[in-house]
């Protein structure tokens, strides 16, 4: 007998492609486009899996799902959202859903979840999530889905979390996301730099210290393990870390035990541990000052946070929350034009979400009129320090970086760097002309025809650019 699937959607072409899939797959398939309907049918059939959207025409499908299980605690419930927010992830954990898909989907993807949901069925001690107000995230792009979605996996255990991304991306804010949506909410969360520190005291920092341990341990000191007792410990720049420090560190989550420096008892621990770094940890390990067990120690799930330029459409919203802000902390109450929020769009942000921030905080307590136009902030990014000095650094900067992930090959490192160059110089030019491909040539100093075959090659759509300058 085959397996059967309860479909809870709303919109036809979404539930006939995947009635479709499913179908394909071996199951049969029932419809409803409504909670009512669901309801129904819940009431006449066992399913062996139910697929439900959360907006529906008579409710909150995430709403309504205690009801259906407390009658079918068997049911594996695979739950669809169009509202992709870390709210609705979240909340989708919370009911003890067997998987939760930001929409637009993978249909493969879906298809393979909701076999092996029907084959193995609801996962033991899921329980109710609360969600707090003010969440951290913001974000709808793919890319801030994937985050969400590796967040809600790690909220109900204590598996140790390692956060990968540039600086400004908000990594401190995905480990307070951890903290505060999972299961050690009610204890402390204690964060550490390391890159903050100086190197003599960062043992101290961690571990503790007793009375006389060094010149001016006048008393004992607890450290941030202790500190962080029944809660979560975040190492930020794990990466800057010593030497001397990382074998300590290794020993103390390798044992689940600390001495305080100067100290004879160990003292047994009891902290989440949340690490993240904005560097390259790999050829840290090659060179030997990053150490490779330490680093399989801490890299138990990854979670990688996408520059800002990887989440274009999170620009906007991003840039109206700080405006919000802005507005909570004392500066005047503002507006984006539309021009404005299409400026923001266009910009590299190096700094990424805090260089954002930062440069809306200066437009709401700069700007003379209540909207923000696109001028005030084509002024502002032109007073930037990213505009002036800092630019050259930042591109040698970059330019260092990609050579150390790209690796090209031997012999080949010249032209790798000049096709990794030459897409971003071009969109440059034709941003800075509005889109004139015989103005962009000119600029580049290059015949109009080769600039032509160059976007063609480089799959560049110089309308893209059209009123830009």
């Amino acid at each position: 007998m085959g397996l059967s699937a309860l479909l809870v959607e709303d919109d036809d072409a979404i539930a006939t492609v995947i009635t479709a899939a499913l179908e394909e797959e071996g199951f049969t398939v029932a419809r409803s486009d409504s909670i009512a309907g669901r309801d129904r049918l819940l009431a006449d059939v066992r399913f062996d899996v139910m697929l439900t959207d959360v907006m529906l025409a008579d409710g909150d499908g995430i709403e309504t799902l205690g009801s259906v299980n407390e009658a079918h605690p068997d049911m594996p419930v695979i739950i669809l959202s169009a509202q992709n927010t870390l709210d609705t992830a979240v909340r989708a954990t919370g009911t003890g859903a067997f998987e939760y898909f930001p929409k637009p989907f993978d249909l493969d993807e879906l298809v393979r979840a909701a076999r092996q949901a029907a084959d193995r069925g609801m996962p033991e001690g899921e329980g109710g999530a609360e969600t707090p107000e003010g969440l951290p995230l913001i974000g709808r792009s793919p890319a801030m889905q994937d985050v969400y979605r590796m967040i809600t996996r790690v909220l109900r255990n204590d598996l140790t979390v390692l956060i990968l991304g540039e600086s400004g991306t908000g990594k401190e804010l995905v480990a307070e996301a951890i903290h505060q949506l999972g299961h050690r909410k009610h204890g402390p969360f204690v964060a550490l730099n390391a890159a903050a520190i100086p190197r003599e005291l960062i043992e101290s920092e961690l571990f503790g210290h007793e009375k006389g341990a060094f010149t001016g341990a006048v008393s004992r000191s607890i450290g941030k393990f202790e500190q962080a007792s029944g809660g979560t410990l975040f190492l930020d720049e794990i990466g800057d870390m010593p030497a001397e420090a990382q074998t300590r560190l290794l020993r103390a989550l390798q044992s689940g035990r600390i001495r305080r420096v100067g100290g004879r008892e160990e003292v047994a621990i009891d902290a989440r541990i949340i690490a993240a770094t904005n560097r390259d940890l790999a050829p840290m390990i090659a060179a030997g000052t990053f150490r490779e067990d330490l680093f399989y120690r801490l890299n138990v799930v990854p979670i990688r946070l996408p520059p800002l330029r990887e989440r274009v459409g999170d620009i906007e919203p991003l840039a109206r929350h700080f405006l919000r802000l802005a507005a909570s902390e004392g500066l005047p109450a503002r507006r984006l034009s539309g021009e404005a929020a299409e400026l923001l769009d266009r910009q590299p942000w190096r700094g990424n979400v805090r260089e954002l921030k930062n440069l809306v905080y200066r437009a709401a307590l700069l700007a003379r009129e209540d909207t923000i136009d696109a001028a005030a902030i084509r002024q502002l990014l032109a007073e930037s320090p990213a505009a002036e000095g800092g630019a050259r650094a930042d591109f040698a900067g970059a330019l260092a970086a990609w050579l150390g992930e790209a690796r090209p090959a031997e012999g080949a490192l010249y032209h790798a760097a000049l096709a990794a160059f030459e897409k971003p110089l071009f969109e440059h030019a034709l941003a800075r002309t509005g889109g004139n491909q015989l103005r962009a040539a000119a600029l580049l100093g290059i015949n109009r025809n080769t600039l032509r075959k160059r976007l063609s090659e480089l799959e560049i759509d110089p309308d893209r650019f059209s009123g830009t300058a």
